[in-house]
């Protein structure tokens, strides 16, 4: 039986980004991108699964895993770190999948973000989107600029979160964090609320149906500025997603209201480093313009990168650039920027062809 207690202890100590409990396998560490078994510990079985998530299961918990077969929640393993935790069901035994949250905030150059990025944070309404995959630092780049906010404006900062993953204490702002399904039922009740709390500014963990998504923009619109994440790549796919939620005798509405709400996209995605000690973040930056707005409005959203092109004096850029730009500076390796890239063909061409 191996505690569920020293693999987490493991997964801090070894800089794994996730631990991996299932039946048949030995745990599992993701490091570095790739999966690797812990080497020297057994095989789990069904009962060392079950006794390791009522270890860490939360009493309110147990009800929703016994009813829908799955529940997520965040672990605090003493003052060490904290965990995203998902117990789930499959075929018929219980697994865990253990995210670690790091458990200090970094800053604006460790992540890589541009002095574009920071300059959107004192804007005082608008919808700012941080955009990616499962796994792309989202949450982490979206815990630095309410850091910054924190430390720097005096302003309500609430957060809408499942589960909290960063406690922000108290800075220059006031910091309220709600967490759903502990302190709130759903996001779109926590988002209706919020706008009866004096909030400055609003987190919102993930905009996953409609009525979130409309209160989002709705806050956005009438004077507060709302950070929300979304499961896409890229500006483009970004704004075609939103749209896309709504019935299509809403969509024309929408649009106009979006062109006018959103002032950015920051789309990221992460890549091994090129000496394989880590992993480093590549960033698509869309910051609204006149031009932008106008494509939004007129379902012309494919024109959107050729604006983002042209505007890099304005803080934007496309990921295949910033892929380009890592490449160029040694960070990454040539397969791997290729592999991610939106038209590879024409990042071929600009790193000398051969691929």
């Amino acid at each position: 039986m191996t505690e569920i207690q020293a693999l987490m202890d493991a997964c801090l100590e070894r800089g794994a980004s996730d631990l991996h409990l299932s039946v048949g396998r030995a745990p599992v560490l993701r490091l570095r991108g790739h999966l690797v078994e812990i080497e020297g510990l057994p095989v789990l079985a069904p009962a060392d699964i079950e006794h390791m998530a009522r270890a860490i299961l939360p009493d309110r918990n147990r009800t929703e895993l016994e009813a829908k077969g799955t529940t997520d929640f965040g672990y605090a393993h003493g003052d060490k770190c904290r965990f995203r935790v998902s117990v789930l069901t499959q075929k018929g035994s219980r697994a865990i999948v253990m995210r670690l949250i790091p458990h200090r905030l970094l800053s604006f150059e460790q992540i890589g973000l541009p002095e574009s990025v920071r300059k959107l944070l004192d804007l005082h309404r608008g919808l700012v989107l941080v955009t990616g995959p499962t796994g792309s630092g989202k949450t982490t780049t979206l815990a630095t600029m309410i850091d910054w906010i924190n430390r720097n404006r005096d302003v309500h900062i609430i957060t809408i979160e499942d589960p909290i993953e960063y406690y922000h204490k108290h800075g220059k702002s006031q910091v309220t964090q709600r967490e759903v399904g502990t302190d709130v039922p759903t996001f779109a009740e926590a988002m209706r609320r919020a706008l009866r709390q004096d909030p400055d500014v609003v987190l919102l963990g993930e905009m996953r149906d409609l009525e979130t998504t409309s209160s989002a923009i709705s806050a956005a619109e009438t004077g507060h500025l709302v950070f929300g994440t979304l499961h896409t790549t890229g500006a483009a796919r970004t704004v075609d997603r939103i749209i896309d939620q709504y019935p299509t005798e809403q969509q024309e509405q929408v649009r106009s209201q979006l062109a006018v709400a959103l002032v950015a996209v920051i789309s990221q995605i992460l890549i091994p480093s090129a000496d394989g000690r880590g992993r480093v973040a590549a960033f698509e930056i869309m910051i609204s313009n006149a031009a932008i707005e106008n494509h939004i409005r007129k379902t012309e959203t494919f024109k959107i990168p050729s604006v983002m092109q042209t505007s890099r004096r304005q803080g934007m850029q496309l990921l295949d650039d910033s892929l380009l730009d890592l490449w160029r500076s040694g960070r990454i390796k040539r397969e791997d920027a290729l592999e991610r890239a939106f038209d590879r063909g024409a990042m071929d061409a600009k790193m000398g062809g051969g691929a």
